[in-house]
């Protein structure tokens, strides 16, 4: 299976180390916007091909699978490219910019009979794997409300990120609401359904940048802060809340409330209790056997996939649709959350999801 990659970061973090573990796989090439980016991470991982240039990277080689690790503005010009190229397809969250965009890349990958997936690798953690074995085996009754909150410090210091940013440029695709709320999103699907009901917002609370190395100031676009309420199709509520301006970390927990049990679990600790009814919480933490794997780097994003990355590979060797994980379609339906959220905190108002389909 030869395999492209577009961008280094994560991808020397997670993709390469773990495509090690991948029968059969070869990487060919790297494409990154920085040379001396995709030269360190080919030379840590013996990729024989760099480019500073994906579509010359795409000219040049014949791929099966296309691994996207890129600002999201990207995400739909590098999809499609790859898709008319021949390539199946990975490509990191969030899906793009809109709707419009995430459905575009979906019909390709349909039209042209390609395994297609978003990079959603918490779906192959087996602590959130368990979550959604015991909600559906109905250990927990009926999912009443969930609580997610994810409180960080690496956006609050005006002087912490450099000029041109994009995780900070909302035209890139940057902010705190596709960062980490489209994980949520997706995590919220998978556990419990589809959501119907959203009100919420994605403010930008700390415009007012200095570059730390030049001083020179520049305004921030992107949101720091995300929260929203949805309203599940079950009739469940969940509750979710991102900064990234605090004083402190706080981490990332998550408590999910139904009427005969109960489950928290977080980050920090990767610690899952549960407690049915009437008892007190239990540790019922499952460990990830891929962490022990030589290479593959600490932390629940860079374990979780190795098993999406065989997944993925075993679905394009066998000529089928992923059994796990998130494909385009689960990305379309994320997105029409995450742009419903926008449409609420411009609005204020409820937004059904599927008011942002219209016209796209």
């Amino acid at each position: 299976m030869k395999v492209g990659i577009i961008g280094a970061s994560f991808a020397q973090a997670a993709y390469l180390p773990a495509l090690r573990h991948v029968m059969g796989a070869e990487v060919v090439a790297l494409a990154s916007a920085r040379m001396e980016s995709a030269r360190s991470a080919a030379s840590q991982f013996e990729v024989p091909h760099v480019y500073d240039d994906w579509e010359a990277m795409l000219a040049s080689h014949e791929f099966d699978l296309i691994c996207i690790a890129t600002p999201t503005f990207l995400h739909e010009p590098q999809t499609l490219a790859a898709i008319e190229a021949g390539a199946h397809i990975l490509c990191e969250k969030p899906t793009a910019m809109d709707v419009g965009e995430a459905a575009r890349m979906l019909a390709a990958a349909e039209a042209a009979g390609r395994v297609h997936m978003i990079d959603h690798e918490l779906r192959f953690n087996p602590n959130r794997a368990r979550i959604a074995e015991l909600i559906s085996e109905g250990a927990l009754g009926e999912i009443r409300h969930v609580n997610i909150s994810n409180i960080g410090k690496s956006w609050a210091d005006p002087g912490g990120r450099p000029k041109g940013d994009w995780w900070s440029l909302a035209e890139r695709g940057g902010g705190r609401l596709g960062a980490n709320g489209s994980h949520q999103i997706d995590l919220l699907r998978w556990w419990l359904g589809e959501v119907k009901w959203v009100s919420g917002a994605a403010p930008v609370m700390v415009p007012d940048r200095l570059d730390p190395g030049t001083g020179e100031r520049w305004t921030a676009t992107a949101d720091d802060v995300a929260f929203f309420t949805a309203e599940m199709a079950s009739g469940a509520v969940a509750q979710v809340f991102m900064s990234g301006v605090a004083a402190h970390d706080m981490g990332n927990a998550t408590r999910i409330f139904g009427s005969r049990g109960t489950i928290t679990l977080s980050n920090d600790d990767e610690k899952l209790l549960f407690a049915p009814k009437g008892e007190d919480l239990q540790d019922i933490t499952v460990t990830d056997p891929n962490a022990d794997l030589p290479g593959v780097n600490a932390g629940i994003w860079n374990v979780s996939v190795v098993a999406l990355m065989q997944e993925l590979a075993s679905a394009i060797r066998d000529e089928r649709k992923p059994s796990r994980g998130a494909t385009f379609a689960d990305g379309l339906a994320n997105q029409t959350v995450l742009d419903a959220v926008r449409i609420s905190g411009t609005e204020r108002r409820w937004v059904r999801p599927e008011e942002t389909l219209a016209g796209s």
